[in-house]
C-alpha cells in the first residue's frame, strides 16, 4: 500500500467513530516501534515530523525510512505528515520530499512564536491548500494558539525551553489572560469555509511537552467544551488535538527511579481524548509519552548495566517501551482492527477527487446555531 493522504484516513475514522494517533518521529527506532504496534493492532498510522525532526534526521533519511515501512507493511495505511509547517515554503518542501499531508500553522507568523491575525492565517493556509490539493496532498490548519490556561511559572513548574517540543523552532505564546488564546468556535467555522482545510487543529488549553498542567486537569484548564461547540458548528470537519500526551505517572516514576530529574506534572487524560473523539476529534498528536517511555528504558539499562556500551542493548528496550505506548493509544482511540478496511487511493486519484469537488467540506446548516 502506498503512503496515503490524511483525509482518506480521517474520513474513514469519522465514518466509524474512532480516532487516529499521530506519532512524531526522529529516527529509525521510533518508526519501527510505531509500525510494530500498528501491525499488532491492525491500525492505520499517522507518522509525523516537525521541522526540528526533519533538520535532525535529514529529509532523505526520513523519506527512505518511511518508504521502508511501506515496503515492510504493505497492508497498513500510512500517512506521512508535516507537523507545524511555519510557512508555505516549509509545506512545499515537505510535499517535494514525499509527504502526503502537511500542516500549515498560520496561527503564528513564520517565526513560529508570534501570534498571527486571522487574515494572515487564512492567506497562507489557502495558498498551501491550493498547492497541496493539486498534488493530492491533504492540509491541516490551526485556529487559536496552543498553550496552557494556567499561568506559566517556569522556575516552579519546570517548563524550561529545553523541555518543550522543538522549542528552538516552535514556541507557544504566554497567555494574556484566561481563555485568551483558545479557539473561537465562530471563527473556526469561518476559517474552514475560507480555507477548505481537510482537518482543523484547535486550541483548548493543551500545550507541547511534558509540563502541561500543574494538577489533574478539569474544565477550568482543559476546555473540552470548546471542541464540543466547534463540532456542533462543523460536524463534517475533522478536528485535531495537539499536545495530547497523557504523561503517565508510571513513566515519570521510571525516569526518576533511574536517576532522571523530572518535576511532577499532569497530561491530558485518555478519557478526555475519548470524549473528544465522540465530538469530532479524529487526529490526536502524541510525542512526549513516547519520549518518556524511551528515556525511562534507556536510563534503566544504563543504571543496571553501567558497563554496557552497545547501543542495541538500550535501543531495543527503548523501542519496546515506545511500542507499548503506541499500542495502548491505538486501542484506546478505537483504531484497532480498521487498517485492513481502508481502501488506499494514490495522491493522483486524490487530486482528481479534490478537483471534482467530491471532497468539498459539507457543513450541515441544521446543526449550526441560529
Amino acid at each position: 500500500m502506498p503512503l496515503v493522504n490524511l483525509r482518506k484516513v480521517l474520513d474513514h475514522a469519522a465514518e466509524n467513530s474512532y480516532g487516529v494517533a499521530a506519532f512524531n518521529v526522529n529516527n529509525m527506532e521510533q518508526i519501527q516501534a510505531i509500525m510494530e504496534a500498528a501491525i499488532e493492532t491492525d491500525s492505520p498510522v499517522i507518522v509525523q515530523a516537525s521541522r526540528g525532526a526533519r533538520s535532525y534526521s535529514q529529509d532523505n533519511y526520513l523519506k527512505h525510512l518511511m518508504l521502508a515501512a511501506v515496503e515492510l507493511y504493505p497492508h497498513i495505511p500510512i500517512v506521512m505528515h508535516q507537523d507545524h509547517g511555519n510557512s508555505p515554503k516549509t509545506c512545499i518542501s515537505a510535499m517535494e520530499n514525499g509527504f502526503t499531508s502537511v500542516m500549515m500553522d498560520g496561527s503564528l507568523l513564520e517565526d513560529a512564536k508570534t501570534p498571527a491575525d486571522y487574515d494572515y492565517n487564512v492567506k497562507v493556509t489557502k495558498e498551501v491548500v491550493a498547492l497541496a490539493h493539486a498534488r493530492g496532498v491533504s492540509v491541516e490548519g490551526e485556529i487559536g494558539c496552543l498553550g496552557s490556561l494556567e499561568h506559566k511559572e517556569p522556575a516552579a513548574h519546570g517548563s524550561k525551553p529545553a523541555e518543550a517540543h522543538d522549542a528552538d523552532l516552535e514556541q507557544e505564546p504566554e497567555p494574556e489572560g484566561a481563555m485568551s488564546h483558545l479557539t473561537d468556535p465562530e471563527e473556526a467555522e469561518r476559517f474552514v469555509a475560507d480555507t477548505k482545510v481537510d482537518a482543523l487543529a484547535v486550541a483548548i488549553g493543551t500545550s507541547h511537552g511534558a509540563y502541561k498542567f500543574t494538577r489533574q486537569p478539569d474544565g477550568e484548564i482543559l476546555a473540552m467544551s470548546v471542541i464540543e461547540e466547534i463540532h456542533r458548528r462543523l460536524p463534517n470537519t475533522h478536528l485535531v488535538m495537539h499536545g495530547s500526551s497523557s504523561v503517565p505517572q508510571e513513566l515519570q516514576d521510571e525516569i526518576r527511579k533511574y536517576g532522571g530529574k523530572m518535576n511532577q506534572t499532569w497530561g491530558v487524560p485518555v478519557e478526555e481524548i475519548q470524549r473528544g473523539i465522540k465530538h469530532g476529534v479524529r487526529k490526536i498528536n502524541i510525542d512526549t509519552d513516547n519520549r518518556m517511555a524511551m528515556t525511562g528504558a534507556i536510563r534503566k539499562v544504563m543504571s543496571m548495566k553501567p558497563g554496557e556500551f552497545d547501543p542495541r542493548a538500550y535501543l531495543k528496550p527503548a523501542k519496546e517501551a515506545m511500542r507499548k505506548i503506541c499500542q495502548q493509544r491505538f486501542e484506546e482511540f478505537g483504531a484497532e482492527g480498521w487498517a485492513g478496511k481502508i481502501k488506499p487511493l494514490s495522491t493522483a486519484k486524490m487530486a482528481k477527487r479534490y478537483e471534482s469537488g467530491e471532497l468539498a467540506i459539507k457543513i450541515d446548516k441544521s446543526l449550526q446555531p441560529a
